[in-house]
């Protein structure tokens, strides 16, 4: 007799639908699983067995095979213990065959309760793929409810369980997300005019940004503040967001509040990349995908972490190799990063003296690779303001109004500035003034071919701010400026 239960894993961030294929026997007992499953998997024998009998089900005495397919798909954790239970109910005719006509994630206790696992997201994305249920544990059902199109059931024990395919669906509507965002007030930043218009630029075109200067300037208020102008999440970045959450096994509130990280500097590579034993798991980078990532000190991280980060940067996915396979990870994201000039940081402070030599000075900045900051579309120099005690600045409120303005701007034309290709690029309509500028540039050798592309860019998101059609001198020159800070 056979059976095929339905559930879901991750192929990085990718939600893949997994066949739990059971086939009962007519030999002795023995209970045989296969498919690439880990040790949670696989200790999942006991505990379906357990399951089953606490709930009053009969659990067969005879030769059980279970097949979590495709077979060359890793797989891990515990969330297939329901879909397992399932599965072989259905096989040994314990339960109608509809009953398994489900995606199912969730960890059985050994009295049959149905415990939270990691993956309901991605269930909910298969199961609204296949127009079935999603059965999960009901503690993930408003997680789960933020896919729109999913019917999710949750359910309590395996009894509701094999229940929950025959019941009517539920009056339940598409959870809406949270908008409601506690989040620092960009208004606290007294002072800093060409930094808050840098952060401004930075998060309507999507670009990266290098804050310099000594310490106690502002820098990391700042970039903790970008967060809060960014456009909010739309429903297929949310879901991107929740996907990778997932695959490093983390909790996010279904929020549209881009993601905010920020690695302490001892942070290892695979710690930022990705990485561990066995299956690979996402990394600080991705935790970032749609939102924020943010770098202090930049200075003290090491020198082979941050360089490792030049490519993910370019390409917007980090792919982590092992022998017989490879993980690719969403790692679309900005990076701000703050550092401070010298090893003392009051190098060019107007009230501390530096005690840094011009020998430790280069040797300091030599920690950042010039292809790495090659990568960082804004540099600004940040000293400290005049007055502590001055007016404060104006609120996160009015500068994300401008900011979702250019960013529909950039929408209606097919894309963030930040993601244009050189195609695209040539394809902007510029004035003959800033054609000049950017061709004389060019001419006198201060830009890369990188910084060329990036440059254009960021002139783009500086028009779509002032709501102009075309890129002028001005938007070219300011650009530029920003580009020539350190």
């Amino acid at each position: 007799m056979f059976a095929v239960a339905s559930s879901a894993t991750l192929v990085g961030a990718v939600p893949r639908r997994v066949h739990v294929e059971a086939h009962v026997g007519r030999s002795k007992e023995k209970f045989a699983l296969v498919g690439l499953p880990d040790a949670a998997i696989r200790e999942a024998k006991e505990r379906v067995r357990a399951a089953v009998t606490a709930s009053s089900f009969r659990f067969p005495n005879r030769t059980l095979t279970v097949n979590l397919a495709p077979a060359d798909l890793p797989k891990m954790g515990s969330a297939f213990d329901l879909p397992i239970a399932l599965g072989v109910l259905a096989a040994d005719e314990s339960i109608p065959a509809a009953a398994a006509r489900v995606v199912a994630v969730g960890e059985l206790a050994l009295d049959g309760t149905v415990r939270p696992a990691r993956g309901v997201v991605a269930a909910a994305m298969v199961a609204a793929q296949m127009g079935v249920p999603c059965v999960v544990p009901e503690e993930s059902v408003d997680r789960a409810a933020t896919v729109p199109g999913a019917d999710v059931r949750g359910v309590r024990t395996l009894v509701e369980a094999v229940s929950a395919g025959f019941d009517p669906a539920p009056e339940r509507k598409h959870r809406q997300i949270d908008g409601d965002f506690d989040v620092p007030d960009l208004a606290d930043v007294r002072g800093q005019p060409l930094a808050r218009r840098a952060l401004e630029v930075a998060a309507a075109g999507g670009h990266h940004l290098l804050l310099i200067g000594p310490p106690g300037t502002g820098k990391s208020m700042l970039a903790k503040r970008l967060a809060g102008i960014l456009p909010p999440l739309t429903d297929e970045e949310l879901l991107e967001v929740m996907c990778t959450w997932e695959a490093a096994d983390r909790d996010r509130q279904a929020t549209s509040l881009p993601p905010f990280r920020a690695p302490h500097h001892s942070a290892s590579r695979a710690a930022l990349l990705g990485g561990g034993s066995g299956s690979p798991v996402p990394g600080e980078l991705t935790l970032a995908h749609n939102g924020v990532l943010f770098l202090d000190e930049l200075g003290e991280f090491p020198a082979s972490v941050l360089d490792a980060l030049r490519q993910p940067l370019e390409d917007g996915v980090v792919e982590i190799a092992r022998r017989g396979w490879s993980e690719r990870f969403p790692a679309r994201c900005q990076v701000v990063a703050a550092t401070n000039p010298c090893p003392c940081g009051h190098r060019g402070d107007r009230h501390v003296a530096c005690r840094c030599s011009d020998a430790a000075v280069d040797k300091y900045r030599r920690r950042l690779s010039g292809p790495l900051l090659d990568r960082f579309d804004l540099r600004v120099w940040m000293s400290k303001p005049e007055r502590l005690d001055g007016p404060r600045g104006e609120p996160s409120e009015a500068v994300a109004s401008r900011v979702g303005a250019a960013v529909e701007r950039q929408r209606a034309r097919g894309g963030r500035n930040a993601g244009l290709g050189s195609a695209q690029l040539d394809d902007l309509a510029f004035t003959e003034d800033g054609r000049r500028l950017l061709s004389t540039t060019c001419d006198r050798g201060a830009l890369t071919g990188r910084g060329y592309d990036r440059v254009r860019r960021v002139a783009r998101t500086i028009a779509d701010l002032g709501a102009s059609d075309a890129v002028d001198e001005a938007h070219v020159a300011e650009a530029i400026a920003f580009r020539e800070a350190w």
